[in-house]
């Protein structure tokens, strides 16, 4: 017998493991499918943590999102008794009148942000782990930090399944039709019925939803662990994380946390367009030396052995925004897709806007910016 629910949730990653709990919260019956397993080292998620800041030079209308998402951070954290965001301090620098510097800045001053600007002996004095080079403004804003994101699923699926919500790892989404106003989904071991539908389906969202192929690109990325030669120097009370652009590409970092080396990323990294299904997983010397092209020179005492290194996956939109809005033609599917490297931070507000699309029709939040038309 075909199983009905008030919503299926595809993809129970970062994004889809939120909607999940917060659509089962509004008294809904919800099933969520991931094709691996929760949480899984195949996408977008892995690798323990993903950076948080407020700071937003992207677009100031980041802004009261990732306020909202601050709150809802904290609520999943005292319903599960367990910490997962770490406010360490966050740096955006880059030369004097650099978008990176100048957004951030720009972004603190439209929304009232307490912060600081610091010239570039000033960001190296108080964070010796740094070294920035002469010309670079630094914007310091106290609550940046990180978010543990494996960690981050595994609460909100608990959470969920508490609540009465389905959940099915290892069970692949083969396709979804509509059906009498709401949709059908068929899988590797059966077929559900529900009112409606949510795609979070990170890297694999333009194989459920064929019109985003041209814009939710998968893009293969490495991140580095590396050893300091003084750790203390990269704890997380002495060096805040960081999203940096030099003359070698933009690169973003984080404190020792969870794995014994500084972790470090460039943005785009080997600008690798990939299918998330044949992946190139293998980390190569080529890989290795781009991080090390600004580790060795921005911040030298923690540019030691490597101590781990992963593969994961951006999916990019041609402006590098998000994709947040009900599909063309099915007002009952909704999809959050193209997060562009800089989405996980709002994942928990992103699981609300979700719920409030498939349940009330509409949001509250403001994602203008976000929706698919302007593609």
């Amino acid at each position: 017998m075909t199983k009905n629910f008030d919503c299926v949730v595809i993809g129970v990653g970062g994004m889809g493991s939120s909607t999940v709990h917060n659509i089962v919260s509004r008294g809904k019956t919800v099933l969520g499918l991931e094709k691996y397993d929760i949480p899984h080292s195949e996408g977008s998620s892995h690798g323990v943590n993903r950076i948080i800041r407020l700071a937003y030079y992207e677009d100031s209308s980041y802004v009261p999102l990732l306020r909202r998402a601050y709150e809802l951070w904290s609520d999943i954290e005292t319903l599960t008794g367990e910490q997962l965001l770490f406010k360490v301090g966050s740096i955006d620098t880059a030369p004097s009148g650099h978008e990176v510097f100048e957004g951030s800045l720009q972004s603190c001053i439209d929304h009232n942000i307490p912060h600081e600007v610091l010239r570039h002996n000033q960001i190296n004095e108080r964070f010796p782990g740094y070294q920035m080079p002469s010309g670079h403004m630094g914007l310091y804003q106290k609550d940046g930090g990180f978010v543990l994101s494996e960690r981050a699923i595994v609460a909100y699926a608990n959470s969920a399944v508490a609540l009465g919500a389905e959940i099915h790892a290892r069970e692949s989404v083969i396709k979804w039709e509509p059906e009498n106003g709401g949709v059908r989904v068929f899988t590797d071991r059966g077929d559900y019925t529900a009112d409606t539908l949510v795609i979070t389906a990170g890297p694999w969202a333009s194989k459920m939803v064929p019109s985003l192929n041209e814009v939710a690109v998968p893009e293969r990325q490495v991140l580095a662990w590396l050893q300091p030669e003084d750790p203390q120097l990269f704890h997380p009370d002495k060096f805040p994380v960081f999203n940096a652009y030099f003359e070698e590409g933009r690169y973003y970092g984080f404190p020792i946390y969870g794995i014994p080396g500084f972790k470090i990323g460039r943005y785009h990294h080997l600008e690798e367009v990939t299918d998330p299904d044949n992946v190139y997983r293998e980390v190569t010397v080529e890989d290795e030396q781009i991080l090390r092209l600004a580790a060795g020179k921005y911040f030298p005492n923690g540019n030691g052995n490597v101590m781990t290194m992963k593969t994961c996956l951006f999916t990019n939109t041609p402006d590098e925004h998000f994709i947040i809005d009900t599909l063309p033609n099915y007002p009952q599917v909704a999809v959050a897709a193209g997060f562009s490297g800089h989405g996980f931070k709002f994942s928990s507000v992103v699981g609300e806007i979700l719920g409030d699309l498939v349940i009330d029709g509409k949001t509250d939040h403001d994602i203008d910016l976000l929706k698919f038309s302007r593609f």
